[in-house]
């Protein structure tokens, strides 16, 4: 059918329907998006991006940017204008419209049902891009971003039973509605909640309710296939992509579960499903993470690949036995957002310059620093992406591995079949390797080796934990490394910590009380001539005040002078002191830069830093 005649036969069906907007239906939640001049017939058969040039509302050059960004993106032309700000989605909706010969629809003064939206289930949403909007007899009107989609059409039509009417709206607005209704990409979990805990009351579903050790293994294969768990876990997974999550914990109590999201490093609880369902739901997780199910006596670590959309996600799953049950936390390795430019980190210039110039360097060592969750393993993945191409060899030895990086040799450490840190290591250096990464240096021989690696000509990269860059080097020489070989060996040490971000939507101006800024021990002059920023919080923020994180970096280059100090083994201050002089920011002093700057709130920056850091 083309699309003169599937435009003629929409119009058909909409006249004859009779839901085209009107000023005079005074019940109907729809509103039509006014018209400007009429438009000649012969524009409606011409390509979109011609129309808007011809109309004069975007250049040449502006729609071959719009083409080739949608192309790369793998996005409608339309989306794509708006999104770069060269239309106003408005001009677009109005413009399809006449082009299509269908009712547009403004969906800011639509409320659209609940029970509506439970007729097309939110993958379907995503999907075909189409939002209910309301039931009338055996007819579903629905908005569409292509109203001429008869292939979404009659899959709805199929799924729901119902006429389907569609009206069309601009797809940016379109996505971010889907989003507010559907809560990402489908529903959200206390829905998902409550529908299992009514579909148990009506099915009379058992769950296991044994104790653990009591529970046999055919039992609990039985009940991870009812649907109830597996539709919660898909959905627990599913949820905490879309929001962002890092962390899920799952936690059994004396009687209850509880169920906690990381996001932007702190845990809230989002749910407590059912008691009884608790071995279940372990056991399901188990499963798919390729683990023992029959065996509850010993930590154990495994892996579930999960296809969303166009990309696959991994979560890394511990569990560990505690006294109620196994505690099961899975961390979300999400390739898709992991921000591998280092530009983009917030670097302040020198230390920006100092890091590229080290890792760019052909030989010697650079060290990332600080606790667990501080982002060392993305400083060093986003350091190794700069510095790989085709002419050098780089391989990892890590555990676990947590991203798969094209064009570099990554190995597992196993320590249980003897694969250690110094046995991989060892193994590299036999592998003509230009470029080493070490996941961390845990002990002499692993630090021993990676020092002699580093002499030798290679670029070594590692971790450590330590409170910031100077006390790196003091660690280095305590667990047994010759104070010569560490300074040779040693080209610059990285210290960082990750801050919440204020949320933009609902950022305001912050003032604090003598108290804290003298307990915090924060530079009275700083302040008095400083604006401050916090959050309000907001819907967009789940009323927290901030969204995202951002790095704190403390980079000390080791240069002649720090050579000099670090053989006489001088004390962690004395290094301190030096690398101030030439130019190094303390954490502490990173962190009041990135307050000032509005980016983070001077409460982060207390709570992660030190006055001495």
């Amino acid at each position: 059918m083309t699309r003169p005649v599937r435009a003629a036969y929409l119009s058909r069906r909409f006249r004859a329907s009779g839901i085209v907007p009107s000023s005079n239906l005074r019940n109907t939640p729809f509103t039509r998006i006014p018209s400007t001049a009429p438009m000649s017939t012969n524009v409606a058969q011409g390509r979109l991006g011609d129309l808007f040039v011809r109309e004069g509302l975007i250049t040449e050059e502006q729609l071959q940017e719009a083409l080739a960004e949608s192309k790369a993106s793998k996005s409608r032309l339309g989306y794509t204008l708006v999104k770069l700000g060269f239309v106003d989605e408005e001009e677009l909706t109005r413009m399809l419209a006449r082009q299509y010969r269908v009712p547009a629809v403004d969906l800011e003064k639509v409320t659209v049902d609940p029970k509506t939206l439970k007729i097309v289930p939110g993958e379907t949403a995503f999907k075909h891009l189409v939002l209910p909007l309301r039931k009338v007899g055996r007819t579903l009107t629905v908005a569409m971003a292509n109203p001429t989609d008869l292939g979404a059409i009659d899959d709805l039509k199929f799924m729901t039973r119902y006429d389907i009417e569609p009206v069309i709206v601009g797809e940016y607005t379109l996505r971010k509605h889907l989003e507010e209704y559907y809560g990402s990409d489908g529903e959200d979990m206390q829905d998902v909640l409550s529908d299992i805990l009514e579909e148990e009351a009506d099915d009379e579903l058992e769950f296991v309710e044994e104790e653990e050790e009591e529970v046999s293994v055919t039992a609990l294969q039985e009940q991870v296939e009812a649907a109830p768990v597996v539709k919660f876990i898909n959905g627990l997974l599913t949820d905490a992509v879309n929001k962002g999550v890092s962390d899920i914990h799952i936690e059994p109590y004396e009687k209850e579960i509880r169920v906690r999201y990381r996001v932007d490093g702190t845990l809230k609880e989002v749910m407590k499903p059912p008691m009884k369902m608790k071995a279940a739901l372990t056991s399901r997780i188990k499963i798919l993470a390729d683990l023992n199910i029959a065996e509850r006596r010993v930590p154990q670590d495994g892996r579930i690949k999960l296809k969303m959309k166009n990309r696959v996600v991994d979560f890394r799953v511990s569990t560990l036995p505690v006294i109620f049950g196994e505690k099961i936390v899975m961390r979300i390795l999400d390739k898709s957002s992991l921000t591998l430019d280092l530009e983009d980190f917030g670097f302040e210039p020198k230390a920006e310059k100092d890091f590229m110039a080290a890792i760019h360097n052909p030989y010697g060592m650079v060290l990332v620093t600080g606790p667990t969750g501080s982002g060392k393993t993305t400083t060093l993945y986003s350091a190794l992406s700069k510095i790989n191409n085709e002419d050098v060899n780089i391989m990892t030895a890590e555990d676990p591995v947590e991203y798969n990086l094209h064009g570099i040799n990554q190995v597992l450490v196993r320590n249980q079949v003897g694969l250690t840190f110094a046995a991989a290591l060892k193994a590299f250096l036999r592998q003509d390797p230009n470029i080493i990464m070490v996941g961390e240096i845990r002990d002499i021989e692993t630090g021993g080796i990676a020092i002699k690696a580093a002499l030798t000509g290679h670029m070594v990269l590692s971790t450590l934990h330590t409170n910031d860059a100077p006390s790196t080097v003091t660690r280095l020489i305590d667990m047994g490394l010759e104070p010569f070989n560490v300074a040779a060996a040693v080209n610059l040490v990285t210290a960082q910590r990750l801050l919440r971000r204020i949320c933009k939507n609902c950022k305001v101006e912050a003032e604090y009380t003598d108290e804290f800024l003298e307990s915090a021990k924060i530079p009275r002059d700083w302040y008095e001539k400083t604006t401050l920023y916090k959050g309000e919080g907001c819907d967009k923020c789940n009323g927290s005040g901030y969204k995202g994180r951002q790095g704190l970096y403390e980079v000390m280059a080791v240069g002649s002078r720090l050579r000099k100090l670090i053989m006489q083994e001088a004390a962690t201050d004395d290094l301190r002191e030096a690398a101030l002089e030439e130019g190094m920011l303390t954490l502490r002093m990173d962190g009041l830069k990135k307050a000032e700057k509005g980016i983070t709130t001077l409460d982060e920056v207390v709570k992660e830093t030190t006055a001495q850091t």
